[in-house]
């Protein structure tokens, strides 16, 4: 042993291993768990070992949750709804507070446990996760106690099937559970096949207080078990995982009416500038890409560093890596601990080894690794080009990508140069650089000066092929609720498309057509490629001709709605004054719209246009009023939450009010900066062509509304399979909402489908139309001491 002269010369750390032997009794006197099911362990009847990724020793066997299982779980979630969802928001709230007070007494069991079967080192799952797992449960806990005040007529969405990663076991199941439980629902937990064990002592902590039978279930299982969930009959879908699943998941869930969640991949960047504090920096890579072995979807694994500092970063980088000490999880003094499964170390060295014969050089931490279990050292890779496959795929470990970048400019082209957006964080002294660095990036979390900061307070999730939804805060207990939902009204039947095409447009003189309709993009008339047109009847008979539009219109109209981007970077007060002027002009020509609807045969013309008129002018006041939120969360740092438009946005209209349907999509979708490629109402779309001279005569900048005329059901396929637009609204039939689900899953767009309505009504507009046409960015910024 060495003497204490030495070790303060040295400095070396000594051993320090955390006891578990109170956890590997617990483990012991269970050998093998079931499934938790209506309050009660299942007896198993298949099973698989979990291991200790640090050894490879078998901890205990869990059973392999089959169809049949899952079906079981569902049941008795159904079951428990009612009474749960009726319990007053108070009696919930004691539950959730009997949970996060449990949790907190057994916070070294959970941490011991929670690092054998994951491989994270001890004092990641004892500083960090587990006193999460009980912030969580307390914060919605609070929920609960205000969630009538807060959410008023809101109801729980019902049976929630949730499915969790293995990076955060215990962690992500409080995500999931804690708002789930405070919005009423009940719920089926799937943990990951790798690190069921937390979750199976959760639900002991379950039976233990005794939370009613049925409203947490637990099923462990691998891949076929998550599947069998997803295609339960549950009310909802709460996923994090791989992208990959994530899509599988948007198409098996298509057309179901299922609500759904995703917390999928990323490839963060963490942006250091030639102002920042390098050695804070330095510590962040720490903590963003070595934190938890890289196993974290957020881990800023794109290092961009201004090309000024960049040689003295990468020596101060060199020199923290070689003090990083990796073995033995449950030592405090180890930084690095074991990669979950040989599967997953295996796949980190295929991606690294690929990196290299691309052409990277991998710059790794010296020393030797322990003999057995699942280690892989730390380091980063320089020498990175943007096609090589380490800048592009997710790792998933302790590797980071090294590139430089000279002016802010060009960080946030390297930035956003991937599919992903999950997570930033922006290193600068300059308060002003770094926030508009903030506001530019693709991410729906950025940390500014910080990296990889969690709090029940504020929402996670990611923009992009990184998912949608969030989870935490206000952003997450939304996810777990549903508004009064307006009664659905049966779809007038769409205009036939079947009579042989009209080539051109007729002339002026000929009877009784009295106007034709060209595609609006970009700001003008276009006639629709390869000239085409269908005949629209009314009352009359044949009263004028629309463009049957195609694909090829379709990208015209997506392209021109991007180069319109300006739009979105106005201030609301800008976009409102346009509104204002745009309602102003739809009110002057009043008699004129009455008129062109009537002949049309639509029910009620006056009523449908001055409704139209009014939506107009609401979304006008909306456009400045509709604003974030600063979340309560860690000290030192203030959480700004938001909203932001999602670019550009695909809709598709309904049949019935086809004016009034119109405005009230398109409305709040470019009141909120977005630009839109509308399809209007099949069976009368000249009610919203006719809207091109109010368009122009109201200061809107061309491409921020495009109307593309034609067969509903194919243009919105190809709208919802176009990977530049970012997200999808269709009202229409079920089959066509199905179709639109299942086309988005290319890109992972977020998509909704609202049933068809009375739209001269309260649910024809609000701020549900709002929070649809937005995503939130939480931007964590420092603030005080």
């Amino acid at each position: 042993m060495p003497t204490v002269t030495e070790i303060l010369e040295t400095m070396d750390y000594g051993p320090a291993p955390e006891a578990s032997g109170e956890v590997m009794g617990w483990l012991k006197a269970r050998g093998t768990f079931g499934h938790y099911i209506d309050g009660a362990f299942t007896k198993p009847a298949k099973t698989f070992p979990s291991a200790d990724p640090a050894t490879g020793a078998e901890l205990a066997k869990v059973a392999q949750g089959s169809e049949k299982d899952v079906a079981a779980a569902v049941k008795a979630a159904r079951a428990a709804l009612p009474g749960w969802s009726k319990l007053p928001g108070h009696e919930r709230a004691k539950w959730l507070y009997a949970i996060a007070r449990h949790v907190q007494k057994r916070e070294r069991f959970l941490s011991v446990l929670e690092t054998l079967d994951n491989g994270k080192p001890i004092r990641e799952s004892r500083d960090i996760d587990i006193p999460l797992v009980a912030r969580h449960f307390y914060h919605h806990a609070g929920w609960a106690e205000m969630l009538e005040e807060e959410f008023p007529g809101a109801v729980p969405v019902g049976v929630c099937g949730q499915i969790i990663p293995w990076n955060f076991p215990l962690l992500m199941l409080a995500w999931k559970i804690a708002p789930a439980l405070a919005a009423g629902n009940t719920v089926v937990l799937k943990p990951a096949e790798y690190t069921p064990l937390t979750a199976l002592a959760f639900a002991e902590i379950c039976a233990e207080i005794g939370l009613p039978k049925g409203v947490v279930n637990i099923v462990t299982g691998d891949g076929e078990t998550g599947a069998a969930l997803v295609g339960a009959e549950v009310d909802k879908v709460a996923f994090t995982g791989s992208t990959e699943v994530g899509r599988a998941i948007r198409k098996a869930t298509a057309g179901t009416g299922k609500k759904l969640t995703l917390e999928l991949g990323g490839k963060s960047p963490f942006v250091v500038f030639a102002d920042a504090d390098l050695d804070g920096a330095v510590e962040g890579v720490v903590d963003a890409i070595w934190f938890n072995q890289g196993q974290v979807c957020c881990a800023g694994s794109r290092i961009l560093v201004q090309e000024g500092i960049a040689e003295t970063f990468v020596t101060r980088l060199r020199a923290r890596l070689a003090k990083l000490r990796t073995g033995d999880p449950l030592d405090k003094s180890t930084d690095i601990g074991a990669i979950v499964d040989p599967v997953q170390l295996a796949r980190i060295r295929d991606i690294v080894a690929k990196g290299e014969a691309e052409g990277a050089v991998l710059h790794q931490a010296e020393g030797q690794l322990p003999a057995t279990g699942c280690f892989f050292a730390p380091g980063f890779m320089t020498n990175v080009a943007p096609a090589n496959i380490v800048s592009e795929v997710e790792i998933f470990g302790p590797v980071a990508t090294l590139t430089t970048f000279r002016t802010p400019d060009e960080a946030v082209e390297l930035a956003n140069n991937t599919r992903y957006g999950l997570a930033a964080s922006i290193w600068s002294e300059n308060i002003n650089l770094a926030l508009d660095i903030a506001a530019k990036v693709k991410a729906g979390v950025v940390w500014v000066n910080a990296t990889n900061i969690f709090d029940a307070g504020a929402g996670f999730g990611g923009y992009r092929e990184s998912g949608f939804g969030r989870e935490g805060g206000r952003e997450g207990m939304r996810e777990y609720l549903s508004g009064p939902v307006p009664r659905a009204k049966p779809e007038t039947a769409p205009a036939r498309l079947d009579a042989a095409p009209v080539p051109g447009a007729p002339s002026t003189g000929t009877a009784p057509i009295d106007r034709t309709a060209k595609l609006y993009i970009g700001g003008a008339q276009k006639r629709p490629d390869g000239g085409y047109s269908y005949a629209v009847t009314g009352k009359s008979g044949q009263i004028g001709l629309a463009g049957l539009g195609n694909r090829k219109d379709i990208r015209n109209a997506v392209e021109a709605a991007h180069k319109a981007g300006g739009w979105g970077r106005a201030t609301g007060h800008n976009r409102a004054q346009v509104l204002y002027y745009l309602a102003e002009n739809l009110a002057a020509r009043e008699a004129e719209f009455t008129r062109r609807l009537k002949s049309a045969g639509t029910p009620k013309p006056a009523e449908e246009v001055a409704a139209s008129i009014r939506r107009a002018f609401y979304y006008a006041a909306q456009a400045d009023k509709f604003d974030g939120a600063v979340h309560a969360t860690k000290s030192a740092h203030v959480t700004l939450a938001m909203p932001e438009p999602f670019g550009v946005i695909g809709i598709a209209c309904p049949n019935d009010a086809p004016l009034l349907g119109f405005l009230s999509l398109v409305l709040p979708a470019i009141a909120m900066g977005n630009r839109v490629v509308a399809i209007p109402a099949q069976a009368m779309p000249l009610a919203a062509t006719d809207l091109y001279q109010v368009f122009d005569t109201s200061d809107l900048p061309g491409g921020v509304v495009n109307i593309v005329t034609g067969a509903r059901d194919e243009l919105a396929k190809t709208l919802a399979g176009h990977d530049d637009v970012a997200a999808m609204w269709y009202c229409g039939s079920e089959d066509g909402a199905r179709m639109v689900e299942a086309e988005s899953a290319g890109n992972l767009k977020l998509t909704w489908c609202p049933p068809n309505r009375d739209w001269s009504g309260p649910g024809g507009q609000g701020r549900d139309f709002l929070l649809r046409a937005t995503q939130v960015k939480n931007i964590w910024v420092p603030y005080g001491e």
